[in-house]
């Protein structure tokens, strides 16, 4: 499956953990050195520092905007992390670099692109998923990658749903008939499903699919997705626009 350009969000659980990240990074490696992918653009998440920002909204009564914006430059802080913990990769915060450059693996940071345009609602139903589907839409893409600590969206027997659309998606979670990430979790977030709440609006709007893959699982999920083996042994979700 060969792909020219391809934006990879990283989920704070894989960040926050080493040995997940390891496992991921040595994944998207792999993909980049043998050439299955030309240019792989890396979208931090906010990760713990986000989970901070959001209890001071909470606790401080901070408005909405003040807290969008420290959350998504928590983002950049933690891509200046991930580059100290993987020199080999690019940092790029021009947006048109993105563009114009025909083969990078690099870490974007969006803070500034994004105080720029500003496209975005200012709201916790807005998280990196969604800033990193918008990316891909502004580079032309047809697919945004999700790196998650999951298989992906689960139906309520834990079965990996492989392929749905966002009227699916949304039904599904209306009905109460999707497993939770975390069902003893008290952290909303944790509760809301694998995706936040914004995100099937972009999909549908900017024609942008998504795809979940588990970067924690050994078995080289990201890798698989993008080799020619049987589609029928590859794990991930991948939700369609209507």
């Amino acid at each position: 499956m060969a792909t020219k350009v391809a934006i990879f969000k990283i989920g704070g659980k894989i960040l926050d953990n080493s040995k997940h990240l390891i496992n991921t990074m040595a994944q998207l490696t792999q993909l980049y050195e043998d050439n299955n992918i030309q240019k792989i653009i890396l979208i931090p998440g906010g990760g713990a520092l986000a989970n901070f920002v959001r209890n001071m909204h909470l606790e401080f009564k901070i408005n909405d905007e003040l807290a969008h914006w420290i959350a998504i430059y928590s983002m950049n802080f933690n891509g200046l992390e991930l580059r100290r913990k993987f020199p080999h990769l690019g940092i790029v915060e021009d947006f048109e670099h993105l563009k114009n450059e025909k083969r990078i693996f690099s870490i974007f940071l969006p803070y500034k692109y994004l105080r720029l345009i500003d496209p975005l609602p200012h709201s916790w139903d807005v998280t990196s998923d969604s800033i990193a589907l918008y990316c891909a839409y502004c580079l032309g893409l047809n697919d945004c990658f999700l790196i998650k600590d999951i298989d992906g969206v689960l139906d309520k027997n834990s079965s990996v749903i492989k392929e749905l659309t966002t009227k699916k998606f949304i039904k599904l979670k209306k009905e109460d008939d999707l497993a939770k990430t975390n069902a003893n979790s008290s952290d909303i977030k944790e509760q809301s499903k694998p995706i936040d709440a914004y995100l099937t609006k972009l999909i549908d709007l900017h024609k942008v699919n998504l795809i979940i893959l588990n970067g924690v699982s050994p078995n080289l999920r990201i890798v698989k997705y993008f080799s020619n083996t049987n589609q029928r042994n590859k794990i991930y979700t991948k939700i369609n626009f209507e």
